[in-house]
């Protein structure tokens, strides 16, 4: 198995929406993306199975050496191997991926944020980070871009957050900040409980409304000269949406199952997102030409 083989099966096995929208972009730039993505399922794992926390920080260590063996040109794991054309081709720093590794320590470290804005700086380093990487791969040519796709990375990992809110708690990791659950009046204990209160009804749609607002800056963040070549984040947009208005409509449901989309169900929001993405730029060219 060569090493982008390695990262495109471990990208297709996780299961995540991402995957939908790595399918549809030129080939140097799906591998890349799923280089990418394959980085962050691999420390991502170190944090989330089984073992004692001492070993997972030794673990996270390695991952941070074989970064810097990447940037030195001597990667040896598959992933790093296969990233290592694309780091010069798309000019992805070391630190990004430091960063990703410093979110992935947070969960080692906290079980818990008191304030939001605590919470913000975990988003950006487990998600608006990838954001940026991914920016740089999609292609831009107003750095506005690189603001959206931070505030959308921030977006997703709400998302997530507000969708495995149960199974976090299972883990013992309680992502909603503490502020907001003392705002509704809500125990940590109904966390994992079968039983939605009302005031957790309350809570869960204060949380969905957040990620909406993420979700809105970062479209109005976004020019318009970029979206076209962003189209693949605005895919996952859709999908990531489409949880939301499904959590939304039966907020108690994320206290009893994993809300999932189904494989033909995303298909067709990536599709349809890129059809529509397609047009508006055929739309915005003409006018450009017609200045």
């Amino acid at each position: 198995m060569t090493p982008e083989e390695y990262c495109q099966d471990k990208t297709a096995k996780s299961g995540s929406s991402f995957y939908y929208s790595f399918l549809l972009l030129p080939e140097n730039k799906r591998k890349a993306i799923m280089a990418v993505y394959a980085f962050c399922r691999e420390v991502d794992d170190v944090v989330d199975n089984k073992g004692e926390p001492h070993i997972k920080q030794i673990k996270l260590q390695w991952w941070r050496d074989e970064i810097k063996q990447l940037f030195s040109g001597q990667a040896q794991h598959p992933v790093t191997r296969a990233l290592t054309p694309v780091v010069s081709e798309f000019n992805l720093p070391e630190e990004y991926f430091q960063e990703i590794i410093d979110g992935m320590e947070m969960d080692l470290v906290n079980t818990s944020y008191d304030t939001f804005k605590s919470l913000s700086l975990y988003c950006y380093r487990a998600a608006g980070v990838v954001g940026l990487m991914a920016a740089e791969i999609f292609g831009y040519q107003d750095r506005k871009t690189l603001s959206y796709a931070t505030t959308l990375g921030t977006a997703f990992q709400l998302t997530n957050i507000i969708r495995d809110i149960k199974e976090d708690a299972q883990r013992g990791r309680i992502y909603i900040p503490q502020e907001d659950m003392e705002k509704f009046s809500v125990k940590k204990e109904e966390l994992l409980s079968d039983i939605t209160s009302d005031n957790l009804k309350q809570l869960i749609n204060y949380e969905v409304q957040r990620a909406r607002d993420y979700y809105q800056q970062a479209y109005a963040q976004l020019p318009r000269c970029d979206r076209y070549s962003q189209s693949s984040g605005l895919i996952m947009s859709s999908i990531y949406s489409t949880i939301l208005d499904k959590i939304e409509t039966d907020v108690s449901s994320v206290m009893h199952s994993r809300i999932r989309l189904g494989k033909l169900h995303k298909i067709w929001l990536a599709l349809s997102t890129l059809y529509r993405e397609h047009r508006q730029h055929k739309h915005y060219l003409k006018q450009s030409h017609a200045r």
